[in-house]
C-alpha cells in the first residue's frame, strides 16, 4: 500500500509534492513546536486513540451478538440507536478536528512571505493544502471505523444485506465528514471575505471558541430517538429539521433501503445541505485565494491590543504580578494558545450544561448528588490541566532571550509565581462557577463542606499538575512527541475516572458523617501540603528550561563478556 501511494504521487507535479509533504507535516503549528518534534509520531498517537476506541465499538458488537434482542422492535431500537451514537461521535471528532486545523486550508502569513514570490500558482497551492487536510482527515475517519464499520454491519443485518449495509455505512461517514468539514470552511471562508482582515482575527478566535463549546454542547444534549414513534413525534420535528446527525443517520437507511417514507425528508436534507456545503467550501476557497493570499503578508500573528488606560493592580510581588499579567495579555493576544485552551474549557462547559437541568429553585430541598461531586472534579480537573498544557506552548520563542537575561530572580521564586498564576486564572474561576451551581442544594452546611473539599482538590491538581515543571508559561518550546497521547488518555479513561468516582462516593458518605469528613479533610490537607513542599523543595535546585531537548539514550555493544580476555591482553602483551 505505501509502494502504490509512492508510486502514485510520482505522477503528480513536482511542486503539488513538494507543497503537499510540507502542509501535511504543517497540520500542527510548527512555531510553537520543537526543533526536535516529531510530528508523524504525534499524529500517529491521535489515531492510536481512535483506533482503540474503534476496537471497543468493535468489543461492543461482539457482545451485542451474543445476546441480541428477542422482538423485532427491540432490534430496531438497538440498530438505530447504534446508528445514531457512530455518526454523532464521527461528526464530534470531525468538527474538533477542523477547529483545530483552523488556519491549515487557508492561506497564512508563512505561505504568503515564501510562497508569493516564487512561480507557484495559486491553484497549486490550494490543491496541496486541501490534499493535506483531506489525508489527515481521512486518517481519522478511517481510524475511527475501521474495525467497527465492518462488525456493526454484519451483526445488525448478518449476512445477505451486510454488503449494502457496509457500504451505506462508509459512504455516509465519508459524506457525513465532508459536510461538516466544507461547513466550517464555507464560515470561515465568508467571514474572512466579508470582515477586514484586522477585524477577522479578532473574530476568528471567537468562532473557534464558539465551535468548540457548539460541537461538544450539540453531542451531550442532543436525544437519541430509537422508535418510529418518537421519530415522527410533533415536538421531535424541530429536533430533527435541525440537526445534521439525524440527517445523515436518515441517509445511512435511505442507502440501506430501510428508512420509513414519512422519514424522506430527513435525507433530502441530507443531500440538500451537503451540496450546499461543498458549494459554499469552494467558493470561499477560490476568492481566499485569489483575494486575501498577499494581503496577510501586512498583518502579524498576535493582534495589537488596543490603546488606552490600562490600570494592572499588584498580585504580591513584582514577580508574581509580572508572571499573571504575562499570563493573561498571552491568552488574551495569542489566537493559538486560546484555541487550545478553549478545547478544555469547552469540555467544562458541557458538564456544566449537563448540571443545570438539575438546578432547581433556590428555596426547594435538593440533596447533594454522586453525579454533582463527580462533575465538579471533572470540571476542576480540565481547566487546571488544560492551561497547564498551554503553558508548555510558546508565545514567540524568539523572544526568549529578554526572559533569560533578565532572571533577578532564584528558579524557586519563578516556579511559585507560575502555581499562583495556575491557581488564580482556574482554580479561583471553577471554584466560584461551582459556588454558583451548589445554590439550589440543601441543606447549605453541605455546600460549605463541598466548597472546602473542592478547594483543596484544586491545590492537589495544580502541583501535580507542575511536578518536574520548570519553565515559564509560554517561553519553552514544545516537543509533542515526548508526551504519549495514548498512554495519557487511556490512564484517564481506566485510571483517573474510577478514581473520581470512588473520590465522589467518600465524599458523599463522608458529608453524613463528621468524624469521617474530618478524618477525609486531614488527609486531603496533608496530600496539600506534601505536593506544595515537595514542588518548592525541587525548585530550588531547578534549572528554568527554554527549549525541549530529547533525552540522551546511551546505547551499549553488549561487550562485557570480553572484559576477561582484555584484562589478559592487559597482562600479557602481544609483540
Amino acid at each position: 500500500m505505501r509502494k502504490f501511494l509512492h508510486t502514485l504521487l510520482d505522477y503528480l507535479p513536482i511542486q503539488f509534492r513538494v507543497l503537499y509533504r510540507q502542509f501535511l507535516l504543517r497540520v500542527v503549528d510548527l512555531e510553537a513546536l520543537s526543533m526536535h518534534a516529531d510530528i508523524p509520531k504525534l499524529l500517529g498517537q491521535f489515531a492510536g486513540v481512535l483506533i482503540m476506541f474503534s476496537l471497543i465499538q468493535a468489543a461492543a458488537a461482539f457482545i451485542y451478538s451474543l445476546n441480541p434482542p428477542a422482538t423485532p422492535e427491540a432490534q430496531l431500537a438497538m440498530a438505530w440507536r447504534t446508528e445514531q451514537g457512530l455518526i454523532s461521535t464521527m461528526m464530534l471528532i470531525v468538527g474538533l478536528f477542523v477547529v483545530f486545523t483552523w488556519d491549515s486550508t487557508f492561506p497564512d502569513r508563512r505561505d504568503a512571505m515564501v510562497l508569493s514570490p516564487l512561480p507557484i500558482r495559486a491553484g497549486t497551492i490550494l490543491s496541496a493544502k486541501i490534499a493535506a487536510s483531506s489525508s489527515v482527515l481521512g486518517l481519522a475517519v478511517v481510524a475511527f471505523n475501521f474495525a467497527s464499520g465492518v462488525i456493526w454491519p454484519l451483526v445488525l443485518v448478518g449476512f445477505p444485506g451486510v454488503l449494502r449495509l457496509f457500504v451505506a455505512y462508509w459512504f455516509t461517514m465519508i459524506v457525513a465528514s465532508v459536510f461538516l468539514y466544507c461547513l466550517v470552511l464555507t464560515v470561515q471562508g465568508f467571514t474572512a471575505l466579508l470582515l477586514p482582515r484586522r477585524f477577522f482575527l479578532r473574530f476568528s478566535t471567537v468562532l473557534q471558541i464558539a465551535a468548540f463549546g457548539f460541537f461538544l454542547g450539540v453531542y451531550f444534549l442532543q436525544p437519541t430517538l430509537t422508535t418510529p414513534s418518537e421519530l415522527t413525534a410533533s415536538q421531535n420535528q424541530s429536533i430533527l429539521s435541525a440537526s445534521p446527525s439525524f440527517w445523515f443517520f436518515a441517509l445511512l437507511n435511505q442507502l440501506n433501503g430501510s428508512l420509513p417514507l414519512s422519514l424522506a425528508w430527513l435525507a433530502r436534507r441530507a443531500w440538500i445541505g451537503l451540496a450546499i456545503a461543498v458549494l459554499g467550501a469552494v467558493t470561499s476557497l477560490l476568492l481566499g485565494y485569489l483575494r486575501t493570499l498577499k494581503k496577510t503578508i501586512e498583518e502579524p500573528d498576535l493582534v495589537p491590543v488596543s490603546h488606552g488606560f490600562h490600570w494592572m493592580f499588584r498580585f504580591g510581588s513584582s514577580l508574581n504580578t509580572a508572571v499573571l499579567f504575562f499570563t493573561l495579555r498571552s491568552l488574551m493576544r495569542s489566537r493559538q494558545h486560546r484555541l487550545v485552551f478553549a478545547f478544555y474549557l469547552a469540555v467544562v462547559f458541557a458538564i456544566t450544561i449537563r448540571l443545570l437541568p438539575q438546578a432547581s429553585p433556590v428555596g426547594s430541598r435538593r440533596p447533594m448528588s454522586l453525579e454533582f461531586l463527580a462533575a465538579t472534579f471533572m470540571m476542576m480537573c480540565f481547566a487546571v490541566v488544560g492551561l497547564r498544557r498551554v503553558f508548555s506552548l510558546p508565545i514567540s520563542l524568539a523572544a526568549n532571550w529578554v526572559l533569560r537575561v533578565t532572571q533577578l530572580y532564584s528558579s524557586q521564586e519563578y516556579m511559585a509565581a507560575t502555581r499562583r498564576s495556575l491557581l488564580v486564572l482556574t482554580v479561583l474561576p471553577v471554584w466560584l462557577g461551582e459556588a454558583l451551581l451548589s445554590l439550589s442544594i440543601r441543606p447549605m452546611s453541605q455546600i460549605v463542606a463541598h466548597l472546602a473539599v473542592l478547594g483543596l482538590f484544586g491545590f492537589i491538581v495544580c502541583d501535580i499538575s507542575l511536578i518536574g515543571f520548570y519553565k515559564l508559561p509560554f517561553t519553552c518550546s514544545y516537543m509533542p512527541g515526548k508526551a504519549n497521547i495514548q498512554f495519557v488518555f487511556w490512564a484517564f479513561v481506566i485510571v483517573f475516572l474510577p478514581i473520581l468516582g470512588g473520590g465522589a462516593v467518600i465524599e458523599l458518605q463522608a458529608l453524613h458523617h463528621p468524624l469521617q469528613y474530618a478524618g477525609m479533610m486531614s488527609v486531603l490537607a496533608a496530600v496539600s501540603l506534601g505536593l506544595w513542599a515537595f514542588n518548592r523543595y525541587r525548585a530550588k535546585s531547578a534549572v528554568i528550561d527554554f527549549e525541549e531537548v530529547p533525552q540522551d539514550v546511551i546505547t551499549t555493544l553488549g561487550l562485557t563478556v570480553i572484559q576477561p580476555l582484555v584484562s589478559d591482553l592487559g597482562q600479557h602483551p602481544v609483540h
